[in-house]
């Protein structure tokens, strides 16, 4: 007589755990040890650790964010160096403004590395403890923070530009690479800085994200997300005042126009895409998972 179901026997192999419906495998301890090792971590996670590095710019001195953002913006000179040079050498190759633009990403490589202040990134990192804790202390202190980093890489992309001009560090031929670069960026329309200075930001923000979550991989974070600004021609306000500065220098760009044609349209864009898209966003998300 067959028996009835309850009473068959389990045949599964000898060491197989059940496992209830919806539950996946049964795991062991290590083993369970092993997959949250490999789980990404939460979007609170990296939110927390962004906010709270930003908190810890926030309390810097003015001296201290001064110099730093000062170096960064003498730093950020070389990428339009790295670009230049090797545009000088890559003209009529074909694919040459791909190779190009492999340079872009040494000025940001130095910056981030060095942990020096880059206004484009703390467009992200100040903003978070600002929408965390909203406040007039914290306000101000972010305002402080912005005007000081943003005045600090302005005064050294233009050092940088004025001694790559005059020092006599290059020939000819590079000289005029690096005017063809920034007649290639004032090309761009007013509107055309501020919409690509959009993506440019968001890019930005979008690769300070990717950061906290990397330990091993920050290198090749850095690299892809910059060199994805410089194929796309989009607009950086720090990157691109080197180029405009130099222009102004070499006597092709009236300062006026650098301001107002470029670096008013492309800040703007920069922030909007940096703060008020990626950073809201991805704040909302956080609060949302946290209500």
């Amino acid at each position: 007589m067959t028996k009835p179901p309850s009473e068959t026997p389990d045949k599964r192999p000898s060491g197989t755990a059940n496992t209830a419906a919806g539950d996946g495998f049964a795991l062991s301890r290590e083993e369970k040890d092993e997959v949250e090792k490999k789980r990404p971590p939460r979007a609170a996670v990296l939110h927390e650790i962004i906010r709270s590095n930003g908190e810890e710019e926030l309390k810097r001195t003015v001296p201290a964010l001064a110099w730093s953002s000062l170096a960064a913006g003498l730093s950020m000179g070389f990428s339009m160096l790295a670009r230049g040079v090797l545009h000088r050498h890559l003209g009529g190759v074909p694919g040459g403004f791909l190779i190009e633009s492999l340079g872009y990403p040494l000025g940001f490589l130095v910056v981030i590395l060095s942990r020096q202040q880059l206004f484009t990134e703390n467009i992200m990192t100040a903003v978070l403890p600002v929408m965390t804790e909203p406040g007039l202390k914290n306000f101000r202190r972010f305002l402080r923070l912005w005007s000081v980093v943003l005045a600090g890489n302005l005064v050294g992309v233009t050092l940088f530009a004025f001694g790559l001009l005059h020092l006599q560090q290059f020939d000819a031929a590079t000289q005029k690479a690096f005017v063809e670069i920034g007649e290639e960026l004032m090309r761009n329309s007013p509107w055309q800085m501020f919409t690509k200075g959009i993506l440019a930001g968001w890019l930005i923000s979008m690769m300070v994200w990717m950061l906290a979550a990397s330990e091993r991989s920050r290198f090749i974070v850095i690299v892809v997300t910059t060199y994805v600004i410089a194929i796309g021609g989009f607009t950086h306000a720090i990157v691109g005042s080197v180029e405009a500065m130099y222009l102004v220098f070499a006597g092709g760009l009236d300062f006026l126009d650098c301001v107002t044609g470029f670096a008013l349209p492309t800040l703007a864009g920069n922030i909007v895409g940096g703060s008020l898209i990626f950073a809201l966003i991805s704040h909302a998300q956080v609060r949302s998972d946290g209500d």
